[in-house]
């Protein structure tokens, strides 16, 4: 039987996999996968729950760089293999929430006198997506303790631009987190807002907190300088997996969210996805749908579609969970797969009027996650208890939340006639639990898609990479620097090439020359073709 299948509600029931306790379900009926596929893929996944197991009981599950991966055990600290880790988590979590506390209360004062009313967080990657999407999800405006603001990127006017949002730089706690403290776009903003800082009059250490490893760069930076307060990372979480660390606690605390209930959501999904059972386990299930989406080779994307605006930056969030995760190009025994899934996506209904028009009747190249959230209010929002005693209805008997329902549900049904596969995931709200129990969702499907496809789901060559040609690139833009200052003449790109011994980087260095020459910081005689330009040293 597949979807297509005139029984669609009698699927629909034998592959419904749900929680009674925390109202979250996940519906699979959608998917076109042949009755027989869960019962061949069980020696599969059975191999996946015993690598999962060794991961949560301390295995090297990261022989790259022989190290554990314990981010489950964030959440549940009696899970970690020795005491001295118990002691570091429940230690950590204890100290944000004294630290949070003071800040909240005014004992921790910013250095004009005031109390801290924004926080500003400098990261990127895992360390900013995290925060970012549980921010955006469970921030509540002007009922936040904190206003919560993000640079996530080394652009000046990105920077710029975030720094004027802020209403008081006397009145911002800032947060750099960084692993290493190398990291060069989190340094870069660093110096970037501690420059602001001193421009506004401010000393920039009695307004800044690290979430640093021990030793690093940062954290000698932070020490020397005297830095309010220093939270810890350890080498055994991983940036995309460390929301539920001092990367994500710590703003989240500061803003006001409920951070108790957020590790109690993630570790009730945990529980939820030991099961041994495929059938009854979301994330297992969520990770063979995947690998029967993509024949177990990525080659279909997904396209993440949460109805509801709280949930805007899950996509964002997602992409690198599972793009960084499972995109490889060898497997664990060093043959070239070139493995991965990628993702996309934004909200619903919104993209009704985007890209959905092409999900329908374009290319059959994706499967859809729809994320469906039940209740239009959270529980203790302001306008949940009106909204019980005097609902507004836009048309007769409709309110605007039955309208997002109902887009969901067609678009569902318009996508399943034309044979296009989707995932449907309900939770009953957008709140710290639930939000929590989805993170842990998608982050135990990715280790057992990992294991399914025999890749290691938690180290990046492919970042590294990336960073050391970025770095490559800096370095020949010195040696151009310092030729066109030498040479005080106008030199073509070829000359320049010549003279610096760099004649394969010509394309490279017309790039860095047009930049610096439309910055100012060299000059430049225009020529017909371009390349035949020329610059010299201002």
């Amino acid at each position: 039987m597949t979807a297509t299948s005139p029984s669609l509600w009698s699927r629909f029931k034998t592959v419904h996999c749900s929680d009674p306790r925390s109202q979250f379900s996940l519906d699979i009926s959608r998917m076109n996968f042949t009755d027989g596929f869960l019962t061949e893929m069980s020696p599969a996944i059975q191999k996946a729950f015993k690598e999962m197991d060794q991961l949560e009981a301390g295995a090297i599950a990261n022989p790259d760089e022989k190290r554990m991966v314990g981010h489950y055990w964030l959440r549940d600290s009696a899970l970690a293999p020795n005491a001295e880790l118990r002691r570091a988590i429940d230690g950590t979590l204890a100290a944000i929430k004294e630290f949070a506390g003071k800040i909240h209360r005014g004992e921790i004062k910013a250095e004009r006198g005031g109390e801290f009313r924004s926080v500003l967080l400098i990261g990127i990657g895992g360390s900013s997506l995290g925060p970012q999407l549980v921010s955006s999800a469970l921030g509540s405006g002007k009922r936040d303790k904190m206003s919560f603001f993000s640079i996530d990127n080394t652009d000046p006017d990105g920077i710029a631009m975030t720094l004027d949002a802020i209403p008081s730089l006397a009145e911002t706690l800032t947060l750099v987190v960084s692993k290493s403290g190398g990291t060069k776009e989190t340094r870069n903003g660093m110096l970037e807002v501690a420059r602001a800082y001193k421009q506004a009059g401010l000393n920039f250490s009695k307004h800044v907190v690290a979430v640093t490893g021990e030793g690093s760069e940062l954290h000698k930076v932070a020490t020397t300088n005297q830095w309010i307060s220093i939270f810890p990372m350890w080498d055994w979480v991983g940036g995309r997996t460390s929301e539920m660390s001092a990367v994500g606690l710590l703003p989240a605390a500061l803003q006001g969210i409920d951070i108790d209930q957020f590790l109690a959501g993630a570790k009730h999904m945990d529980g939820l996805t030991r099961v041994k059972d495929h059938k009854g386990n979301p994330a297992a299930l969520l990770a063979l749908m995947w690998y029967h989406a993509g024949a177990g080779k990525g080659l279909k994307d997904m396209v993440i579609l949460p109805y509801k605006d709280r949930l805007l930056l899950m996509s964002k969030y997602l992409q690198q969970l599972v793009m960084e995760s499972l995109g490889k190009e060898r497997n664990l025994d060093g043959k070239v797969v070139n493995q991965g899934i990628a993702v996309y996506g934004n909200k619903g209904s919104t993209d009704q009027h985007a890209y959905v028009q092409q999900l329908r009747d374009g290319i059959n190249n994706f499967f859809v996650t729809f994320i469906e959230v039940l209740k239009d209010f959270n529980e203790g929002h302001p306008a949940e208890a009106s909204a019980k005693a005097d609902l507004f209805f836009v048309d007769p008997g409709v309110t605007s939340g039955d309208y997002l329902a109902g887009f969901l549900l067609g678009t569902r049904e318009a996508l399943a006639q034309s044979g296009r596969e989707s995932i449907t995931i309900t939770i009953p709200q957008v709140d710290s639990f639930n939000v929590g129990m989805l993170i842990a969702l998608f982050e135990r499907a990715v280790g057992f898609y990992a294991s399914l496809t025999n890749i290691n789901a938690y180290h990046q060559p492919g970042v590294e990479a990336g960073k050391k040609a970025a770095t490559s690139v800096l370095d020949l833009q010195a040696s151009v620097m310092s030729c066109l200052v030498s040479k005080k003449s106008m030199m073509s790109v070829a000359d320049i090439s010549q003279a610096i011994a760099q004649p394969d980087k010509q394309e490279t260095i017309f790039k860095i020359v047009n930049r610096l020459a439309a910055s100012g910081r060299i000059s430049v005689q225009r020529a017909t073709p371009e390349w035949d330009s020329k610059y010299a040293a201002s």
